[in-house]
């Protein structure tokens, strides 16, 4: 753990650069020398007052029993413990483990101990001020990341509410990742511990539910707001138990992502948990699982990060079929209208499939050998090399002209990105799109076509490149270069109305309470089936444009591929 004054000289908490100079009502403007507290349902927390921003943090706080011994690779539970002695809240929690750059890169220290959630509001906020929850899951394609990384920094986001006079209280979580969230076999389906990571962030909503009214938050008006796999999460959140969501959340916003992937079953996880149990010498105990419990968690890290590997590939890191959290393919399940029916904000970066496309595809051959890769039948692969062919002028970014850098990129780059933003981002969105409209719930779909600072030009308006813009955090702060450096004013101007836009979705479900130069948002519909396309080079920041781009092949990825 570290002090909050390390965290905000990191820039984990607020820039000092950035301080706020209006106040959300009268209380704020009077200074407090006593820590804020919360009174939760188990005993009191401490937070912190940051003059600077004038906002209170709660960090650190568990949502959860820690997942270790005999609770590691187990459902998370709740907690049982009260305490009388107020208790501060005033670090962040280690990240859960994980293993790649969100992690390692940024030097965070990690923990199986991890199941904790940050709270931040503006100060002067008191329990029963009723204020709208935003809920942040982070990304990192399901092994990495976490809630104390710096480019997640919520101070951002919650003064840019106290500007527009729709004051939020912000809440960011953290989640096990890689096998320890997402391991699975026969033996963990019937302790009904599938979906580990999923039922983590059900967990820390139903602590929400509970006790963000301490906070001064509403628990009824919360919504929850993702990017990437944060985003893919939350999609495994709307669909989970076929759509039942208890009152957890009222809306939804989905930055570039989506349930829909193919799902496995413990079947298809059995060879690696088989594999994995041999390999740490708990073959032959009695009870296997109880085995991998009580052992060193360095002993399973060096597996899982292939130090020591098990030569069994695993199935991909996503939701599983445990008959349970999760019932059907999504496809399937969206289709049948079974996802929770509250307001939708989603959308996707123009050029999603360059962090997707692999690279160093040079020929046809090799192009076919990565759909192979893909676990894709022969006839799914003629009909994909017949809807993706090798032209440039059909691949993405679509404005790079020609064939990007052979060494760097491969001489078919453009054409492999395009069918991979279309396979595990753009169909996605598509499908819930037209779902939700089907169904009369309203959603809110855009598209982002920005090149930032620091992004090679032939990668385009790549994945998660909005962030920085939603979040508004226009410093730049944890990037290795800022998004905005030696980019126009409309790039500040932009990242100023997305930011708002999501806060006034989190207040009334409706990102029209921001006023537009150009015409507003427009919902979804099956009849104008519109996406708003935000872009610094346009009028007003924005443009609508009509959702049918590469149609025949979404559409078969949807109805093919997927199903």
């Amino acid at each position: 753990m570290i002090r909050l004054a390390l965290a905000i000289a990191a820039g984990l908490g607020p820039s000092v650069s950035r301080a706020a100079s209006h106040n959300w009502d009268s209380r704020r403007a009077v200074a407090e020398t006593e820590s804020p507290a919360a009174h939760v349902a188990n005993g009191t927390y401490l937070g912190v007052r940051n003059e600077q921003y004038s906002q209170d943090f709660f960090l650190g706080i568990p949502y959860a029993q820690p997942p270790t011994g005999a609770l590691r690779f187990a459902a998370p539970q709740a907690l049982t413990e009260a305490f009388d002695e107020p208790r501060t809240a005033t670090e962040y929690s280690l990240m859960c483990i994980g293993y790649g750059s969100d992690t390692s890169s940024l030097g965070n220290p990690i923990s199986e101990d991890c199941l904790t959630l940050n709270v931040v509001r503006p100060a002067g906020v008191e329990a029963g001020d009723d204020l709208p929850v935003g809920v942040w899951v982070h990304g990192g394609s399901y092994v990495n990341g976490g809630s104390r990384d710096p480019r997640y920094n919520l101070s951002y986001i919650v003064d840019q509410s106290v500007e527009l006079h729709k004051p939020i209280v912000a809440v960011s979580i953290n989640y096990r990742l890689s096998y320890w969230g997402f391991l699975f076999s026969e033996e963990l389906k019937q302790e009904g511990a599938g979906n580990i990571a999923f039922r983590d962030q059900r967990m820390a909503l139903q602590w929400i539910r509970d006790n963000i009214a301490a906070f001064g938050g509403n628990p009824d008006k919360v919504t929850i707001w993702g990017e990437s796999a944060g985003a893919r999460s939350l999609g495994m959140q709307l669909i989970a138990y076929d759509g039942q969501h208890k009152d957890l959340f009222r809306g939804a916003i989905l930055q570039s992502g989506s349930p829909v992937a193919r799902f496995t079953h413990a079947s298809d996880w059995q060879p690696y948990f088989d594999a994995l149990v041999d390999k740490t010498g708990c073959g032959g105990a009695e009870d296997r699982l109880d085995c991998l419990r009580g052992l060193p968690w360095k002993t399973l890290s060096d597996i899982f990060n292939r130090t020591t590997p098990v030569h069994v590939i695993s199935p991909l890191l996503t939701a599983v079929i445990d008959d349970d959290f999760i019932t059907d393919q999504p496809v399937s399940l969206v289709e049948q209208g079974k996802f929770a029916h509250v307001p939708l904000l989603t959308g996707n970066n123009f050029d999603e499939g360059t962090a997707y496309g692999s690279r160093g595809i040079n020929t046809d051959e090799e192009f076919r050998a990565w759909l192979v890769s893909q676990n894709m039948t022969s006839e799914q692969i003629s009909s994909l090399e017949a809807l993706y062919p090798d032209d440039p002028a059909a691949g993405i970014p679509a404005f790079y002209p020609g064939r990007p850098d052979r060494a760097t990129y491969g001489l078919q780059f453009k054409r492999a990105a395009a069918f991979g933003g279309d396979y595990q981002q753009h169909a996605g969105r598509r499908l819930l799109a037209k779902a939700y409209s089907a169904a009369n719930v309203p959603v809110y779909s855009y598209l982002w076509n920005v090149h930032v600072n620091g992004i090679d030009t032939a990668l385009g308006a790549t994945h998660f490149q909005e962030v920085a813009f939603v979040f508004n955090n226009v410093e730049g702060v944890g990037y290795a270069a800022s998004p905005f450096a030696n980019r126009p004013e409309t790039f500040v101007h932009l990242s100023d109305l997305m930011s708002k836009m999501w806060v006034a979705f989190m207040n009334k479900a409706n990102p029209n309470l921001v006023s537009c130069k150009n015409a507003p948002w427009p919902l979804y519909t099956l009849d104008q089936p519109l996406n708003l396309v935000f872009d610094v080079n346009q009028t007003g920041l924005h443009y609508t444009a009509e959702d049918d781009y590469r149609k025949e092949e979404i559409s078969y990825l949807l109805d093919d591929v997927f199903y």
